[in-house]
This record gives structure tokens, sequence and C-alpha cells, in this order.
């Protein structure tokens, strides 16, 4: 017996050491196998970021996100002079109550929100989400666009805002919302925005001014006079049914604001409804705007305090029908991406270019690319209103857009996307009289880009 239980004991010291380490060599193997993963894992995110920086000048593709009932390429007949047809679709976009409404107006999708969105998606662009303020509220800054400002090294976006309720003047009129005033918000890095206020109000009790509630103000945009050290603010000043038709001015000794609303006119006594103002390189600005019931584009050299127009004016893009004019420029080269005219249904939009502001200009063609083609023919659901330069990256842009919401205008979102310029363009100009020397304007669409990270901060 004593033998028996004696030689038990190393056996059992054996199968103990055995199964210690077996288990030592699971644990190893487990821990090496989490170790890849997560490697693995990293690599895979950071690749996936690559991808996104990369690929801003790469074409993705997507399927139209919802099953249409009916073809969407055959459009009703055109209601009236110089009305632009609708595509069926569009119209499907336009019900709150529809498939294709409700896709591009998602409910509970994450925002962008500079306080609580994390590293991993810290600068991501989402076009067409909610787009939060540095408070945590819905940015109201919409038909607008951003100024560099050089002495404090900010940028300056201002829009409408459109935060109150919307309806209709009358049965036949569009969707509208009192006039608030023009928004103000602040940033070093083009995505995390604080709001600054409306530096622009909307006039309460004085029914004659054109600022009151029930007037119209769209479209502003701020440049800054070196000159005058003045800041001018431009915009589209109407009547609740369209007929005022004319262009305001405001100046400030801020970029913040106050601002001091001027006057509004007609510019060279012709109707005027949306526009831009561009400030040249050599300091000189110029208005551009649609006329003559939007069917064509006139554009005008402002005075050197930027406070008014000389009496001449160019016509431009006659006969075309064609609003929400953006202007920029690339290697000597002026570039313009205008919208059809079709209220607030998006619709196709083109790129123009010419070798001098006041034209004669030709058309490009579409310049959008990727996404599908019923997004290509709808500017992606959305109506541009400002081509942003990237600081210190030359030849890339931000093209801004607005993806109007009638049924409720203060939840119109933003759309921004990469704009290059580059190429020969895919469509024969209109006269030929320069082509092929203009660059193709290439706009990408993406479900989420970043810019590269030189351009994160103001330089």
């Amino acid at each position: 017996m004593a033998m028996g239980a004696g030689s038990k004991q190393p056996r059992s010291l054996a199968v103990c050491w055995y199964a210690a380490r077996h288990r030592s060599f699971t644990l190893i193997v487990w821990c090496l196998t989490a170790l890849i993963v997560l490697v693995i894992f990293y690599l895979f995110i950071n690749h996936k970021e690559e991808q996104i920086v990369r690929g801003i000048d790469e074409v993705e593709e997507e399927t139209f996100p919802v099953k249409l009932a009916r073809s969407w390429r055959n459009p009703p007949a055109v209601r009236g002079k110089g009305e632009h047809r609708t595509l069926p679709v569009v119209d499907e976009f336009l019900v709150e109550s529809s498939a294709v409404h409700h896709t591009f107006f998602q409910k509970g999708k994450v925002a962008m929100d500079p306080v609580n969105s994390g590293n991993d998606r810290r600068y991501l662009y989402y076009p067409g989400r909610v787009w939060l303020d540095t408070d945590g509220k819905p940015i109201q800054a919409h038909g607008g666009g951003v100024m560099y400002d050089e002495e404090t090294k900010t940028y300056f976006w201002y829009g409408e805002n459109k935060d109150g309720k919307t309806y209709k003047a009358h049965d036949k009129g569009p969707d509208r919302v009192d006039i608030v005033g023009v928004s103000c918000y602040s940033s070093t890095d083009l995505w995390s925005w604080t709001n600054e206020g409306v530096v622009l109000h909307g006039e309460e009790e004085n029914l004659s001014h054109d600022l009151h509630k029930s007037n119209v103000l769209e479209r502003p945009k701020v440049i800054y006079n070196n000159r005058t050290g003045k800041y001018v603010m431009w915009m589209h000043i109407d009547d609740a049914n369209y007929t005022k038709s004319s262009i305001g001015v405001a100046t400030s000794a801020s970029p913040t604001g106050p601002f001091t609303y001027l006057y509004s006119k007609r510019p060279h006594n012709c109707e005027s409804r949306d526009m831009t103002i561009f400030k040249d390189d050599d300091g000189k600005a110029y208005l551009i705007y649609s006329s003559k019931g939007n069917s064509e584009l006139h554009i005008a050299r402002l005075t050197d305090d930027y406070l008014n127009v000389p009496k001449d004016v160019p016509r431009i893009l006659v006969a075309r029908y064609r609003e929400a004019p953006a202007l920029f420029k690339f290697g000597g080269t002026y570039y313009m991406i205008t919208s059809g005219c079709t209220g607030w249904a998006p619709n196709t939009a083109n790129a123009h270019a010419a070798a001098s502001i006041m034209g004669p200009w030709e058309t490009l063609g579409n310049p959008f690319l990727g996404g599908n083609e019923i997004y290509r023919s709808t500017t992606f659901f959305s109506q541009g209103t400002f081509v942003l330069p990237v600081a210190g990256l030359p030849g890339l842009f931000i093209f801004m857009a607005d993806r109007w919401k009638p049924s409720d205008l203060r939840d119109s979102r933003y759309v921004w996307l990469p704009l290059r310029v580059g190429g020969l363009p895919d469509e024969a100009a209109d006269y030929s009289f320069m082509f092929p020397l203009w660059s193709r304007v290439s706009i990408y669409w993406h479900k989420v880009w970043r810019l590269p990270k030189q351009s994160y901060r103001a330089t």
C-alpha cells in the first residue's frame, strides 16, 4: 500500500503540471489571437480613414436607396414660361410622407456634433445630416456663404436663420418662414462652428421696413473691404409675393456684427432675385444676380466701397433660366455653378467658365460625379449656394449647398462636398470659342468624407 500510494504522487504532480502548462499555452494563444485581432482592427480603421482622406477625388457610386413606384425620368409638361420641369422622383422627395423624403431626412441619424463626436468621427462630413454647433443646436445658416478673415485667421459662415414656423402667405404662395435675420458662425477648422448670434435682425414692428418679418431675406453674402475697413453684406430682398425683386446692403465694423442695414434697390433698374458677390484677387468685387424672370444673369463690378453698382451691366447666360450662382476662381479662370429654376425642388446644376469675369461665359455641363443618375440629375437633392476655397490646398474647394425641406424649412440640411478643377470637360462647350482650354469642374459625391489634415486649421 505504501509503495502504491507513493507511486501515484509523482503521476498526480505530472498531470497537474501538464494541465497548468496547457492552460498557460491556451492563455498565450488567446492573448496572441486578441492582439492580432486588435492589430487588424486598428489597421482596418486606419485604412478606412486613409480611404476617406485619399478618396476625395475618387468616384463613389451608390444605388438609389428607395425602389420607385414609377420611372423617375418622365417629367410632366412644363407648367409655364421659363418654368423648368421637375422629375417624378423630385415630386416624391417633396412629399413629407413619401419613402424618398424619409430617406433624405431621417430622424435619429447621428448628427455632425463637435461636442459629443469621438475622435473617430471628428472632422468627418456627412452630407445631408443634421449639423450641430458648439452649443449642440442645429446650425441656421441657409443660402449662405463663408468669408475668411485674414486679421483673426477665422472663417465666418453667414446665412439665413430659418428657425421659425413654415407656412404659406396665401394659397398659391411658396412655403416661407418669417424673417428672423442673418446668423453668423465662426470656425478655425471648417467643421466645428460657434454661434456668434444673429448679426442682422428682422424687423418686428415697422411694416414699411425691408426687413419686416413678413418680407423675404435670402442668400446673404459678406466680403471685407480693405480700403474702408468695413464688412459689407449683400442679400436678396423681396416681399412675400416676390415682386420687389431687389438687393439689400448692410455694413459692420466687425465680422460678428451688428450689421447696419443701409438700403435696397433694383440694380440697374432690373429685378434681382438669387444673387451672390465675389471678391477678386485684386480687391475688386462683383455682384451676380438672376434677372428678367430668372431668364438671364447680370454681372457688375461694385463701387470701390462695395456699396453700389455702376450703370452698365453685362447680361450673361441669356434665355438659360439659371439661378443660385456660386462663383470662384482658379488658375486665372473664373468658374460658376448655377441651378435651374424650380423653386424649392432640386434640379440639375451646370458649371460655367470664362476668361474674364464679365464674360463671355461658356457652359461646361453637369459637374457632379458619383452617386447615381438620380443624384447627379438633382444636385444630390440640393441647391448650390457658395464655393469655398480651402486654405493651403490650391485646386481644392468645398461646394456648399442646401437640401431644402419646404414642409419645415428650419430642418433644411447642408450638403458640403469636395470640388476639384482639372482635366477636360465631358461635354462640348456651348460656343466652342475656347474649348478645350477650359478645365473640368468636378464635384464628388461621398456618404462621408474628410478634408486633408493640413486644412483643419486656418492658415
